[in-house]
């Protein structure tokens, strides 16, 4: 029973610090750009987006096609990103276990 008390008690500190991880998680962000820097993605560790910037320079209303592309690149990397540090961050505390629903 020692050894079962002993698993519990260290799942139970992996169940705090996951929880803790999280919190930290969505404090955290991550940036990408699209077409050289004209277009600033900025995304949470919630996988939420935070802030999209557009230089004016890139603001062309005969090619609005093009300006949709980058926001859409750039958002896309951002949430990449934000996915990849979560797992990330998560794979060092389980020590690379996959488990599933919890990040």
């Amino acid at each position: 029973m020692g050894n079962m008390n002993k698993l519990m008690k260290q799942v139970q500190k992996m169940q705090q610090d996951m929880a803790k991880l999280q919190d930290e998680l969505q404090e955290r962000t991550v940036e990408a750009t699209a077409g050289g820097g004209v277009v600033k993605v900025v995304a949470s560790g919630k996988k939420q987006i935070v802030s999209i910037e557009i230089s004016p320079e890139v603001v062309d209303p005969d090619d609005v096609e093009m300006l949709q592309d980058l926001v859409m690149a750039a958002t896309n990397e951002a949430l990449q990103k934000a996915e990849d540090m979560v797992a990330e961050e998560m794979g060092k505390l389980t020590g690379g276990l996959n488990m599933p629903g919890l990040f």
